[in-house]
């Protein structure tokens, strides 16, 4: 049994039919036109499927804009890449030389994309309810953890700002670095003339969360 055969039958629990999809769903732009992203527009939505279905079962008094914080706090990319290291990803990954000189291996863009390309592979070998099994598994206590819905720090410096009548947050790219697949992006975010600050991300949604966080730290400390 090929390494890959092994790694993904102790991954899923069952040796895959073929492992020609799971082989692609682990190939970066940089090695083969066949990449992950078609399985990883799949997974995306399967994924989304899941985790929205199990936090309605799971949070079965909560309103529509509490399940959403909390899904969208276990969908993002960063949730994906974490998880895909904890699964060993990062070694089977199929990269060029350039990209893995680069840190593609360790790029929180490509280990989520590649995670949930993983689960669109899975789901249209096994069908639903092993891709549900294999999400409820990984994502585990994840989904229970804090209690309360987290509120996202975007949303709470939005709300910081109207309660003290202040003008909306704004925010600003200030530079973009890196090669295509693993950009770093600084953003600025700003309330009025006054209050300011910057955060580095691998995405402009990331590193707008990550400014967002440090500003609200700064007006609330």
């Amino acid at each position: 049994m090929s390494d890959l055969s092994t790694w993904l039958t102790g991954l899923f629990g069952r040796t895959p039919a073929d492992l020609a999809p799971y082989a692609r769903a682990l190939t970066h732009g940089s090695q083969a036109v066949e990449t992950y992203e078609r399985l990883e527009f799949l997974g995306d939505r399967v994924l989304g499927l899941i985790v929205a279905e199990w936090l309605y079962e799971t949070f079965g008094d909560e309103p529509e804009g509490q399940l959403s914080k909390r899904f969208n706090a276990l969908v993002t990319g960063a949730v994906c890449a974490e998880i895909a290291r904890e699964v060993g990803v990062p070694v089977h990954l199929r990269l060029g030389k350039q990209a893995r000189d680069d840190g593609a291996s360790n790029s929180d863009n490509v280990l989520g994309d590649v995670m949930e390309a993983l689960i669109g592979a899975w789901y249209r070998e096994a069908g639903l309810d092993a891709a549900r099994a294999f999400v409820r598994a990984r994502w585990g206590d994840r989904v229970k953890k804090g209690g309360k819905a987290p509120q996202h720090p975007k949303s709470a410096l939005q709300e910081w700002a109207a309660s003290h009548n202040r003008r909306p947050p704004e925010y600003a790219i200030i530079e973009r670095s890196g090669p295509h697949h693993a950009p770093r992006f600084t953003v600025a975010v700003t309330i009025g003339k006054q209050a300011e600050a910057q955060a580095t991300g691998a995405s402009k949604q990331e590193a707008e969360t990550a400014a967002a966080k440090a500003l609200l730290a700064k007006l609330e400390g």
